[in-house]
């Protein structure tokens, strides 16, 4: 009616709120509106009959037997007379509530969309089909310092490095063209400190159900560390395939239990005469390429590999193709990932072996050259000097004295060098009888006392007869302990004492020898035992020696069965221990 009361409604309205027509008459209606839409509702039906315009409002109405409340579209006009008076409205109410859920979804989606653009790491945008964009998320306009109206539409491209800009604008118009998805890397200007990043966008386009595009979705990832990561690997992978392919370093590739070499360099296949036939026809192996007396030293070295990844070089021969034998300085190491693969590297060793070989003959004969003029030379002196006292002139007696000195350090340096030829070729010889270490110790000493009384030697530990006795070659094993002494007498110019601690237990004896000289830095410790090495300082340099004795001596101890080691600080001396097993293997 005019007045707002209702007069009529139809069927489907009664079966929508199960309610008789006396329940809905009149303002009885209201009584189904959702609480919330009643007061809105009223305010539009007044508002409309006080301006006679027609009206529309959406609310929810109850069903009165299941309390169920569904959307509805309201829709009234008014009708009206000749005169242009209202004489009634006529509205419809149109169930909307599928539609109203559709966009509930899609409201939530959007937000759900907002939410996860807001907090993913990458960059996300929306792209009209024009390929203008007209969503940033809060992330870009961090990175650019820029504002929506600087970076929507085609804004954005001013960020683009100048290389990376026609590159970029051509792969997404061939794409917004075709519909195809694209992906490209690009540079990006980081507007607080104007340094370029990589990153890698992605963009898929959003179609209809008519399959036309509505917008296009996309994301840009910093891809900068990667990127370096990426430029790293590919200069150490040209560093390495510059070594690989190198004439210098020998390298190969070894798989399996047998050890088959699957790769070769062409280094490795000059050195040795094979073939990438003889290579890719699987038969060569590390027994077919190395010599059996070797299979020890490889054995071990393959143990290293097992236990930390790699192995010290060692120096080794490999059977070349026409059975001849080479020189090698060879290492190895294998990875993580493929702990049954092995990288072999090898350097030809040939020339250096072949230098030595040359030095050790050129001692060899020197000091036998050597050693006849000087026994005649000593035999000449010692005849000299008993003719001067059978005459009685003694004013040529301390000449002659020293002449006779350096005589004995002369033979001394001689035997060295005959000793480290000898040792070098294999053929220092070793005799084996009982040696009673405390006796031979005591016997030294007393020798070295008398040639040097500015040090006082002291011997500890004296053990009842039998306790220090072992097997070995007297005359070297006294050969290492006069050196031993000699040294720390020599090394210890400011000091009064050295002393030599002898134990003993069931299975080894055990020699200390201690100074309180010069001592050696840590860096030089492991290079003493070297041949021809010497501890390097402006005292040591000081003080006479070819660093031939504690090689001798490492080289002796070693034939016994023993071991020898040093502890030292600059400045407060050092101290050798050398031990030997009381029984040893036949």
């Amino acid at each position: 009616r005019p007045d707002g009361r209702t007069d009529y409604v139809n069927q489907r309205f009664c079966d929508m709120t199960q309610a008789d027509f006396e329940h809905l008459q009149d303002y009885g209606w209201r009584q189904f509106l959702h609480p919330e839409d009643l007061e809105r509702t009223q305010a539009l039906r007044q508002c409309s009959l006080a301006t006679k315009e027609l009206y529309e409002v959406e609310y929810r109405l109850r069903n009165s037997q299941t309390d169920e409340y569904r959307w509805f579209l309201a829709r009234a006009y008014p009708v009206r007379d000749e005169a242009g008076q209202i004489t009634k409205w006529v509205g419809t109410c149109t169930d909307i509530e599928e539609q109203k859920q559709a966009e509930q979804k899609i409201k939530e989606s959007e937000e759900n969309w907002r939410v996860l653009a807001e907090t993913v790491p990458q960059f996300v945008l929306t792209v009209r089909p024009d390929g203008s964009v007209e969503y940033l998320n809060q992330r870009w306009y961090d990175y650019s310092g820029s504002s929506p109206e600087q970076s929507l539409g085609d804004g954005w491209r001013q960020f683009l490095h100048p290389d990376d800009y026609e590159r970029t604008v051509a792969h997404q118009r061939h794409a917004h063209a075709t519909g195809e998805l694209y992906e490209i890397e690009y540079r990006l200007k980081d507007g607080q400190t104007g340094t370029y990043r990589w990153f890698l966008a992605r963009a898929m386009p959003v179609r209809d159900e008519t399959g036309h595009i509505v917008r296009w979705f996309g994301t840009s990832t910093d891809i900068a560390d990667q990127k370096r990561t990426e430029e790293a690997l590919r200069q150490s992978q040209e560093r390495i395939r510059a070594l690989i392919d190198s004439n210098i370093i020998g390298i190969t590739s070894n798989e399996g239990e047998e050890e088959v070499l699957v790769e070769a360099n062409e280094a490795f296949l000059h050195m040795t005469g094979y073939t990438q036939e003889d290579v890719r026809s699987r038969t060569l192996n590390r027994i077919k390429i190395t010599s059996p007396e070797q299979a020890p030293l490889f054995q071990s070295a393959l143990q290293e590999v097992a236990e930390s990844g790699q192995h010290t070089p060692i120096e080794t021969e490999i059977v070349c193709k026409d059975g001849s034998r080479l020189p090698v300085l060879a290492g190895g190491v294998a990875f993580q990932d493929h702990p049954r693969q092995i990288i072999g590297f090898m350097l030809d060793n040939s020339a250096r072996k072949e230098l030595e070989q040359r030095k050790d003959a050129f001692i060899s004969m020197a000091s036998h050259e050597l050693k006849t003029p000087l026994t005649s030379l000593q035999l000449q002196t010692q005849l000299l000097a008993k003719q001067l006292a059978r005459q009685g002139i003694s004013d040529a007696a301390p000449a002659l004295s020293r002449m006779q000195v350096q005589g004995k350090r002369l033979e001394q340096l001689i035997g060295e060098l005959l000793d480290v030829s000898k040792i070098q070729a294999g053929r220092l010889e070793y005799t084996q009888e009982p040696v009673d270490l405390d006796a031979l110790l005591r016997e030294i000493t007393d020798t070295l006392q008398q040639i040097h009384p500015s040090h006082t030697l002291v011997v500890r530990g004296a053990v009842q007869t039998g306790q220090t006795s072992l097997m070995g070659d007297p005359d070297r094993l006294g050969q290492v302990f006069t050196n031993l002494l000699s040294n720390a007498i020599k090394y210890s110019p400011g000091a009064q004492t050295v002393e030599m601690d002898l134990d003993t237990s069931e299975d080894a004896v055990t020699v200390r020898v201690r100074d309180h000289g010069l001592g050696i830095p840590q860096e030089q410790r492991d290079k003493i035992f070297e041949r021809f090495y010497r501890a390097t300082g402006p005292r040591q340099r000081t003080i006479p020696g070819l660093g031939m004795g504690l090689y001798i001596v490492a080289e002796i101890v070693k034939q016994h069965g023993g071991t020898i080691t040093v502890d030292s600080e600059v400045g407060r001396g050092s101290t050798f221990t050398v031990t030997f097993p009381r029984k040893r293997e036949a």
